[in-house]
Parts: structure tokens; C-alpha cells; sequence
């Protein structure tokens, strides 16, 4: 009896993990059958544009995929293929100080996401996203705080989109 129990339970926890697809402790839902992506580059569209920048974008976004799920990197046809541009990389300043200058200044970065799957096109998204980090005014955007500014809106911006195409939050 303790036998048969135990088969049944095994089936049971099968199917009820195979049936809706693959889910991964991330969160993510990704469609049975769904093994690869690609990530196309990312024009960098801006007024104002950073040199590396959509580099630099492309490579956050495909290690953060590649981090939290089991599909592979591949260069073309890809079942889930990430592509846009960069639309904004503004510095403007958030406050000012009593002699009219910025106490505090904002880089914000916008990208516009065009997402495809093919294994299912009812997720093929179209969509923008944006992140902005704060700085001292009397501080410049360069070196180490520039850095440290495009990993920190990266991370978000990167995040928002897996969840957006693949944890469908």
C-alpha cells in the first residue's frame, strides 16, 4: 500500500510541475519547449550619447537571463529574442542650492524594448522602460560614480524587463 502511495504521489508532483511549463526559482515562466535566446544590439538613439553604452546594456541584459534561468545564449534564431534602443541618457539637476546652483543631479536612462517569442506571440511585448540614479551636484559623472551609475540603472532596468517578458509581473 505505502508503495503505491508513493508512485502515485511521485506522478502526481510530475504533473502538476511538467503540465503549466518550466519554472525556475526566479520566478520565471518559461513556455515548455523554450530553450534559447538572443540578444540584438541595442542602437543607441539618445541625444546625448555615452561611447560603450549599448554595449554595455546588452551584456547586463544577457547575464542577468543567463543568471536566472537555464536557457542558452545563442547568436540568431533565437525562441525569445530582446532588441531596441537606448532613447534617452539625460543628466538634469533634481535640487538646487540657495546660490542657484544643483545640490543634486540625476542620470536617467530609457530603453525601448522590442521582445519575441516565438514559441508563443501573445508574449511578444513592445515597451519602455526607464531608471534614473542621483548624484552630488558638486560632483562630476565620471570614473567610479559614472560606473557605479550604469551598473545600479542597468540592474533595474535589466530586471524590470525579465520580469516584464518572463515572470510576467
Amino acid at each position: 500500500m505505502k508503495k503505491h502511495l508513493l508512485y502515485f504521489s511521485i506522478l502526481t508532483s510530475s504533473f502538476l510541475l511538467s503540465s503549466c511549463g518550466f519554472y525556475s526559482f526566479t520566478g520565471a515562466s518559461i513556455p515548455a519547449g523554450t530553450e534559447t535566446y538572443q540578444v540584438n544590439r541595442f542602437e543607441n538613439t539618445a541625444l546625448l550619447v555615452e561611447p560603450g553604452l549599448e554595449r554595455d546594456f546588452k551584456l547586463a541584459l544577457e547575464d542577468l537571463i543567463q543568471n536566472q534561468t537555464n536557457l542558452n545564449l545563442v547568436p540568431s534564431n533565437g525562441d525569445l529574442v530582446y532588441e531596441g534602443e537606448i532613447t534617452d541618457y539625460r543628466i538634469s539637476p533634481t535640487t538646487a542650492t540657495s546660490q542657484n546652483t544643483a545640490a543634486q543631479n540625476r542620470l536617467t536612462i530609457s530603453v525601448k524594448l522590442r521582445f519575441y517569442n516565438k514559441k508563443n506571440e501573445d508574449d511578444d511585448l513592445d515597451q519602455s522602460f526607464s531608471f534614473y540614479y542621483d548624484y552630488p551636484g558638486s560632483s562630476q559623472l565620471v570614473g567610479s560614480q559614472k560606473t557605479a551609475a550604469h551598473e545600479e540603472i542597468f540592474e533595474r532596468i535589466t530586471q524590470d524587463i525579465f520580469n516584464a517578458t518572463l515572470a510576467k509581473w
